[in-house]
């Protein structure tokens, strides 16, 4: 698993803010080592769009806290799930988080497997997934790390972030 201190691993992410008649439109390919370079960014990872904690709680924390983060200097927000980048820019479409948090497909879980921060929920019908997770990246490396216990909602929080940023 990832440690702090570590370079966040390259890998690709996927992103669409763009909406045609239906549902999001062209996604685009994002390369997680570019992106990170020379800012910093609070990424928090979640086992699916549109599940219960991450809608009522994990992205409402962020939306509320955002301002809160961009005054400590934080440069992105970034929600990663194992879900394709229409599912996440629908999603953050309707927690009203277009604009401010980046909805970042892990379609392939290339990403969260390269952190090792993979669950395997195939037992509740969902597959693997993103475990969930906080971390602070700053020049694309992690200087805040946390990893909820299975079924938690305890470490991963805005609030958590918040008081580490100082």
């Amino acid at each position: 698993m990832i440690n702090i201190g570590d370079r966040i691993p390259d890998a690709s992410l996927y992103e669409s803010t763009e909406f045609g008649e239906a549902c999001p439109i062209n996604p685009k390919k994002l390369s997680v080592a570019e992106a990170t370079q020379k800012k910093r960014i609070v990424i928090f990872g979640l086992p699916g769009a549109y599940t219960p904690t991450c809608s009522a709680k994990h992205v409402p924390g962020y939306l509320t806290s955002f301002d809160e983060l961009k005054a400590k200097n934080v440069d992105e927000v970034w929600c990663i799930s194992v879900n394709d980048a229409y599912v996440m820019a629908a999603w953050g479409k309707e927690q009203k988080g277009l604009g401010k948090v980046r909805f970042l497909g892990d379609g392939s879980g290339e990403l969260t497997k390269k952190l090792g921060l993979e669950a395997d929920l195939s037992g509740a019908g969902m597959g693997l997934r993103t475990r969930r997770f906080s971390m602070l990246i700053d020049d694309g490396v992690v200087k805040q790390l946390n990893v909820e216990a299975p079924g938690k909602f305890e470490v991963s929080d805005a609030t958590t972030m918040l008081k580490q940023l100082g």
